[in-house]
């Protein structure tokens, strides 16, 4: 379908047919070929076929995790989900063995509400719930599996095979440097082209999509480098090094933000020195000549300071200062997001989801409806995936789930007729796992390869080919997931996306509270300006998703995308201000009418804003 016509749809259903771009990562798929497959025939071999699937799953889910960023963020991103997904497992698996029916739907109802809450927390948390209800499903639904604890060794072992491969396999960005930095040098590296680009946006209507495009440049250097390995302070030259360069980027972006704000073009040798940088970074190599300074404006004399700090930085290896990270709240602030409004919302529509489906699986499985196959795990598994508000709108997620469903069944029906076996379904498993890093561009794609990879994985061990019933499987928790989607929760609709906006508004608060109060701690404000400006990306991330529901649920956070552009403005603002009082001391008087018409209209929109208008 032409992107016109996708235009011309209704948000709700436009949103099915978009897909992420970008070059395909061939690192990934190298590792996604080494994972489920060769596990696969390592447990065959080693007469544990059982565990040997079990392995290939843990491989399949941390694939579908394996994305694009440094290798101690990986650590992270792959390895808590994989715990979890172990622990599901086993507590899934003794469950099944010893509850019946009724107990342990009460129990997996239970589990849904505590893994949908700890999923508000973060997309890490995020994945690690989902992990746990589908491993829980799958332990629970497959009765004549190993015992729990080698079920879950044998899980676990396959997801961190993949970390392993993760950590060690190089990467084509590695041979600039230092084997273990490559990730943590592009995205740096990116950071000083997104500089540039919002340079040369200065002046056009553009310049708003290249500041946004900066946020998350920055937010992501910001996670690539604070890995579990990369520490507060680093110990090693190559670390402080990292730790300099991003570290010199941050007054670089502030005040690039606030030369957009001007709304003044700029020539092209305002982005150059950026430029350079970047191109620094990336091949690991001194900063070299930089353009002569242009000093006409208080903006631009910041933007030459910053370009001058940077070059000193560049041309030593860097102090072992800590880095300038926002503020997430660290436990504190996850209990929050998880009693929170969102928390208790997302974990009362999963448990909903997970409860009820596991419910009807059983139900439909007692009946004979499943046949001779002795699981049924395939209902609440998937009900978990459909209820990810992070996969995009409801309509979206059940259109996609259930074509990519349909596809991945009838093209595994057809390979299964023609391939041989076992070998033919080894070698299956061993492409789907390739395909897995490129299909998580669009959630049909990726349902699709999972349906044909779990499919292949189920009868390797041994049961017989069930295409027909995972379809229709899926279409009872596609209407399942639906009308949980539909009911009407405690408190206010929309809990979400008004939580992120509420949250939003706090970091815009305090950081235009630091930079009005003229503490001269550069330090923490940049800390807090990219806590105010990572919040609002957030926010409107949430926004963007709840807008493309359907209209009965989108209508109810009608008006955030106007309060989010008023706080982004807001916060553009008080970097122009801080830049400017940095170099007369004073603000001019579009400084303070800009700052005034904001809080203004906060203020107006409502009680949830009037605080921040008044604290300011």
């Amino acid at each position: 379908m032409s992107r016109p016509a996708v235009r011309s749809l209704p948000p709700w259903l436009a949103h099915a047919f978009r897909a992420q771009r970008g070059p395909v990562p061939w690192s990934a798929v190298v590792r996604g070929a080494l994972a489920a497959g060769p596990l696969l025939v390592a447990g065959m071999l080693a007469g544990l076929t059982a565990e040997g699937v079990l392995a290939a799953i843990g491989a399949m889910l941390a694939g579908i995790n394996d994305r694009p960023g440094s290798r101690r963020a990986s650590v992270d991103r792959l390895g808590t989900p994989a715990l979890a997904g172990a622990l599901g497992l086993l507590a899934g698996t003794y469950g099944g063995q010893h509850l019946s029916a009724v107990p342990l739907t009460l129990a997996l109802t239970v589990l849904g509400l505590l893994a949908g809450s700890i999923s508000a927390v973060g997309p890490v948390a995020s994945a690690a719930g989902t992990q746990l209800l589908v491993t829980a499903a799958v332990g629970a639904g497959t009765p004549a599996g190993p015992p729990a604890w080698q079920g879950a060794l044998a899980f676990l072992a396959g997801a961190l095979w993949l970390l392993l491969l993760r950590l060690a396999l190089p990467t084509p960005g590695s041979l600039a440097g230092d084997f273990r930095f490559d990730g943590e040098r592009q995205a740096v590296a990116d950071v000083y082209d997104a500089v540039a680009d919002l340079l040369d946006a200065a002046g056009t209507d553009t310049a708003p999509a290249r500041r946004a495009a900066l946020t998350a440049a920055l937010d992501h250097a910001q996670d690539a480098l604070a890995g579990p390995r990369l520490r507060r302070h680093a110990t090693s030259a190559a670390e402080r090094r990292l730790h300099a360069r991003y570290r010199a980027a941050l007054p670089l972006a502030e005040a690039a933000t606030a030369l957009a704000w001007a709304g003044d073009p700029l020539s092209a040798r305002a982005s150059a020195g950026p430029r350079r940088l970047a191109a620094a970074v990336r091949d690991n190599t001194a900063a070299g000549p930089l353009p002569a300074p242009t000093r006409a404006a208080p903006a631009l004399r910041a933007l030459d300071d910053a370009l001058l700090r940077a070059a000193e930085a560049f041309d030593r290896a860097g102090s072992a200062r800590h880095l300038t990270l926002g503020r997430r709240g660290g436990i504190r602030g996850a209990l929050r997001a998880m009693t929170g409004t969102a928390g208790r919302e997302y974990g009362l529509r999963v448990a909903l989801c997970f409860g009820a489906g596991a419910g009807i699986a059983q139900a439909l499985h007692h009946t004979g409806w499943y046949g001779s196959h002795p699981h049924w795990y395939w209902l609440p598994l998937t009900a978990v995936f459909l209820v990810k508000p992070d996969l995009g709108p409801l309509v979206s997620r059940v259109l996609c789930r259930a074509a990519g469903t349909v596809l991945g069944a009838l093209v595994f029906a057809g390979l299964a007729a023609l391939l041989p076996h076992p070998a033919g379904l080894i070698v299956l498993v061993t492409v789907c796992g390739a395909l897995l890093p490129v299909s998580t561009r669009h959630f049909a794609a990726l349902t699709a390869v999972v349906t044909v990879l779990v499919l292949a994985l189920i009868m390797v061990g041994g049961e017989p080919q069930a295409c027909l019933g995972r379809i229709a499987e899926t279409m009872v928790a596609c209407a399942l997931v639906l009308i949980v989607g539909h009911l009407p929760m405690p408190g206010r609709h929309g809990a979400g996306v008004r939580a992120r906006l509420a949250a939003a508004g706090g970091a815009a608060h305090a950081y235009l509270v630091h930079v009005l109060t003229e503490t001269g701690d550069h330090t923490e404000r940049w800390a807090l300006r990219r806590e105010a400006y990572r919040a609002l990306a957030e926010a409107r991330t949430a926004i963007a998703v709840s807008a493309a529901e359907l209209p009965t649920l989108a209508r109810h956070t009608r008006g955030t995308d106007q309060v989010a552009a008023v706080l982004e403005r807001l916060v553009d603002t008080t970097t122009a201000c801080a830049v400017h009082l940095d170099d007369t001391g004073r603000l001019t008087p579009r400084h303070t009418g800009q700052l005034q018409s904001a809080l203004r209209e906060l203020e107006a929109g409502g009680p949830d804003w009037t605080g921040l208008g008044k604290a300011a």
